[in-house]
């Protein structure tokens, strides 16, 4: 079974995609912030990270730089999934690693596509 981390902010954000991934048979991790969701990175790499940007303590694209310095980190596919819809916030999260970009708010059908796009699914 694949794992996703899904790191945002909102409890009600990580319910709905851990409701949605649950459906898609994927593992998922949660964590309120980037440090919390780097703490998890460092004990076991998911296949998946569902990211948003504006979080306190260390926020998405802090924790996405950081990700990608980590060994391993090749095989997990990065999508961020914020309300940051402008082509600059694009720009810096893809030059920062991210595989994709997702606008809140998402659904079902969202998110199994960009994860089919990456080759999750």
């Amino acid at each position: 079974m694949k794992s996703c981390l899904v790191v945002d902010d909102s409890r009600v954000i990580r319910m709905v995609a851990r409701k949605i991934l649950e459906e898609l048979n994927f593992e998922v991790i949660e964590a309120e912030d980037g440090k919390v969701a780097l703490d998890a990175c460092n004990k076991s790499l998911p296949d998946a990270v569902l990211l948003d940007w504006n979080m306190p303590v260390m926020d998405g694209l802090e924790f996405l730089v950081a990700l990608r310095q980590m060994p391993g980190n090749e095989n997990v596919q990065v999508i961020f999934c914020t309300t940051e819809n402008d082509l600059e916030h694009i720009q810096k999260a893809i030059a920062a690693g991210a595989n994709e970009y997702i606008m809140k708010p998402f659904d079902s059908e969202i998110i199994q596509s960009k994860f089919t796009q990456v080759g999750l699914l």
